[in-house]
């Protein structure tokens, strides 16, 4: 397929980034194009347009990025037998290489040999994107397009909370960005007990409120042990789930754990964090867990369910949407923390597939 597109590219290493007129890529083999319907803005997108010290270690420029997405195949290679033109998809976005240890058992999510979609291979904030067949996730005909493209992000919720027991325990969620905010709807859907929200923005504090969950703190007014005690009988919470990253963040939340509790961390500090090893993790018995995307593809069909049977309600979630030539506006709201999730409108037509 051949012709320009408007894409939002990466140019340089540094802060910012620009709208070029690129080349509209031709797919492989063993590829798909899709036309892009909508896209919505990750933290790690924000970590990539300001450039932090994460940013100058792993992305690749210059780079189309973005990686959150919905769209209609346009496309397919000629070895493509799972996708049609005009399926309705989105996609996970980790390309892995099939072949190693850590695919051939069960971890792909974890293969060394990964490459990212929108951070070391072209991503999405573009009018077209490529992607693996393999990596292809069908939508639901009714699924919204404004939905659809959160279900990379989702997935990060879904795993970090489903990555150990969660019917009727305490619940610590540290962090209510995007992903905090959809893991406090993921954490009641799948039958946490009490779940406290700890932030220091009070926008996304009330927002954490109407996503399910029952205590909000403002961490920047308390010492969030001390609180989060008083509402767990002095236990401390059974289950933390760490999504701001921020070094002070994470120490605090280590502390509000209880002993023998799980405590998962999907936040990515932009710098070294220092911790007390012995006395915040060691002799409490801690299970701590790193958290990295989506377990492929076991995640997705759990994100999938809770979709489509309803209990996960994601109305409110998506506070503006957005043109891709406003995406200064949109990552300055993404830096002031007054907003959910921002939700770029590629293309006007209908609000769902078969609209």
């Amino acid at each position: 397929m051949n012709g320009k597109m408007i894409a939002l590219v990466k140019e340089t290493r540094g802060p910012g980034a620009v709208l070029r007129s690129v080349d509209v890529p031709d797919p492989g083999s063993d590829e798909v194009l899709v036309r892009i319907k909508t896209t919505s803005i990750c933290g790690t997108d924000l970590h990539i347009y300001d450039w932090d010290d994460w940013a100058e270690k792993t992305v690749v420029t210059p780079n189309v990025f973005g990686h959150e997405f919905c769209g209609i195949v346009e496309v397919v290679g000629e070895r493509v037998t799972n996708v049609k033109v005009g399926d309705y998809v989105s996609a996970e976005g980790h390309i892995v290489c099939g072949v190693c240890k850590m695919c051939r058992t069960g971890n792909a999510h974890v293969c060394p040999n990964t490459k990212s979609f929108g951070i070391t291979v072209p991503g999405c904030f573009a009018e077209y994107a490529l992607v693996k067949s393999s990596n292809v996730i069908h939508n639901a005909p009714n699924l919204p397009y404004e939905f659809a493209c959160l279900q990379d992000p989702l997935g990060n919720a879904v795993q970090t909370v489903l990555s150990g027991e969660i019917v009727g325990k305490t619940v610590l969620i540290t962090g209510v960005g995007s992903i905090g905010l959809m893991a406090t709807a993921v954490a009641k859907a799948c039958g946490a007990g009490t779940v406290l929200a700890a932030d220091v923005n009070r926008y996304r504090l009330d927002m954490a409120g109407k996503m399910g969950a029952d205590v909000l703190i403002d961490s920047s007014h308390c010492s969030l042990q001390e609180e989060v005690r008083k509402h767990t009988a002095g236990l401390g919470a059974e289950v933390v789930l760490e999504m701001s990253g921020h070094p002070q963040a994470i120490r605090d939340s280590l502390d509000a754990a209880a002993n023998a509790g799980r405590v998962s961390l999907l936040g990515i500090p932009s710098k070294d964090v220092s911790l007390d090893l012995s006395s915040q993790i060691i002799f409490k018995g801690l299970q701590v867990h790193g958290i990295t995307g989506r377990k492929m593809y076991e995640t997705w069909y759990q994100v999938k369910g809770l979709l489509e049977s309803g209990r996960l309600d994601l109305r409110g979630l998506v506070t503006h949407k957005l043109r891709l030539e406003q995406y200064e506006e949109a990552f300055e709201l993404m830096r002031s923390g007054q907003c959910g999730k921002i939700v770029f409108v590629h293309d006007e037509g209908g609000e769902s597939y078969g609209d």
